[in-house]
């Protein structure tokens, strides 16, 4: 683990949770030339289109949210004099990068191939992302959390980032475990049925409140603390 890890986690285990008003970011705001190029581009990829609002000739705004996302994208006429192109380093939080890139190609978003970084390398001639500016092509071979991506840009250039978490660091959610897909809770499922048949191998024999076990197994997974063997 590397240092700026190590500050992170414990950063996030030290977080004050004292919270007197929900603040809930729902909304960013995507810089376009071509408003109708952009609402084909992201309704072609399959967000629900929210909303499409226009004030005579001068203005319009539309919305799409992406599946499971608690927030959602904003465009359209004179509503950001941001310049076009200009938004980068958007995040889409994935169970399996590789699924979600297929689905992508599948609907016709030119995706880059999966990459990773190099450890503890954080320059590089590559094009900046989380971990850096050196992207090695694959999966992180450790199946790390967080340490797998894929990009795609829309047609104005704005650019997106898939990031694969299966694992959340701690701190990062609270006690309650939510899914916001039957996909996430199906592939949660699934690595809490891998790591359960680890645990009746290590026992030598069948549990019987397995229910119990892979429940307690999601919802620390979710919270980022110690997984139950």
């Amino acid at each position: 683990m590397t240092d700026i890890q190590e500050r992170t986690e414990t950063a996030a285990i030290k977080t004050p949770k004292a919270r007197a008003v929900d603040m809930k970011f729902e909304i960013v705001v995507i810089p376009v030339a071509d408003v109708d190029r952009a609402k084909r581009f992201y309704g072609d990829m399959g967000w629900r289109l929210d909303a499409d609002f226009a004030a005579g000739d001068d203005y319009r705004v539309i919305q799409f949210t992406p599946p499971g996302s608690g927030c959602s994208i904003i465009f359209g006429k004179n509503v950001t004099a941001a310049a076009p192109g200009s938004a980068q380093g958007l995040y889409l939080i994935v169970s399996d990068i590789e699924a979600a890139r297929k689905e992508l190609l599948g609907r016709g978003v030119v995706v880059s191939d999966v990459f990773h970084g190099a450890a503890d390398v954080y320059a590089g001639a590559d094009e900046p992302y989380l971990f850096g500016r050196l992207r090695v092509s694959g999966r992180d071979p450790e199946q790390r959390s967080y340490r797998s991506f894929a990009s795609f840009k829309d047609p104005d250039g704005n650019g997106w980032l898939l990031q694969e978490v299966t694992a959340r660091l701690p701190g990062r959610v609270d006690a309650d475990t939510t899914f916001t897909s039957s996909r996430d809770l199906a592939t949660a499922l699934r690595r809490a049925a891998a790591a359960h048949g680890e645990h009746e191998k290590r026992t030598g024999q069948h549990d019987a409140n397995w229910a119990d076990w892979y429940a307690d197994y999601m919802v620390q997974e979710q919270a980022g603390n110690p997984l139950p063997s």
